[in-house]
């Protein structure tokens, strides 16, 4: 193969290449999919616990459920490498301090059972600018695990924390 023609195909592949998270996200859910004018900027693995408490459900007299916390997560590039955390609030926080908080906008049940949901998360960003101040969304996919305990949730255990364990994708959405 001479040297214009490896090139070409070095360029195509390439080219390929630089579209995969676009192509990644093509089955998203409509409830959940990016706003007009945003694209996915980064694609951020997850991997930690749901925290779930047992309650007294209100407006339900003697009726108990495990109520969602919060999740407990680390944060990684496509590479592995830890990046930074997720928390309550939901909070995204990069290793630099940058910071996003989420608000639900949609939903999707996961397309295999025993998963939590998909969602889109408006955001707001706060602390020093950082690697997560431009996100103005993001979608939770290919999520694993991470559903409320099956075990019962009563008067016995009123109190008790369980913590399940789940991975999920974040993609990091921003304005085009």
């Amino acid at each position: 193969m001479n040297k214009i023609a490896l090139l070409a195909a070095l360029a195509a592949l390439l080219a390929g290449c630089a579209g995969s998270e676009t192509l990644s996200t093509a089955s998203v859910p409509e409830p959940i999919k990016a706003q007009a004018g945003e694209s996915v900027s980064r694609v951020v693995p997850a991997k930690g616990v749901q925290v779930y408490e047992c309650r007294v459900v209100k407006d339900r007299d003697g009726a108990f459920e495990w109520g969602f916390v919060a999740p407990d997560a680390e944060l990684f590039d496509t590479n592995g490498r830890k990046i930074g955390t997720h928390y309550a609030g939901p909070k995204w926080e990069a290793a630099d301090g940058s910071i996003v908080t989420g608000a639900v906008k949609g939903r999707a049940d996961a397309p295999q059972a025993g998963n939590i949901p998909w969602l889109l998360l408006g955001t707001t960003a706060s602390g020093p600018q950082g690697s997560f101040s431009t996100v103005s969304g993001i979608q939770r996919v290919n999520t694993v695990g991470g559903l409320a305990p099956a075990s019962p949730c009563a008067r016995t255990n009123l109190g008790a924390v369980a913590r399940v364990p789940y991975t999920a994708d974040y993609y990091f959405l921003s304005r085009m």
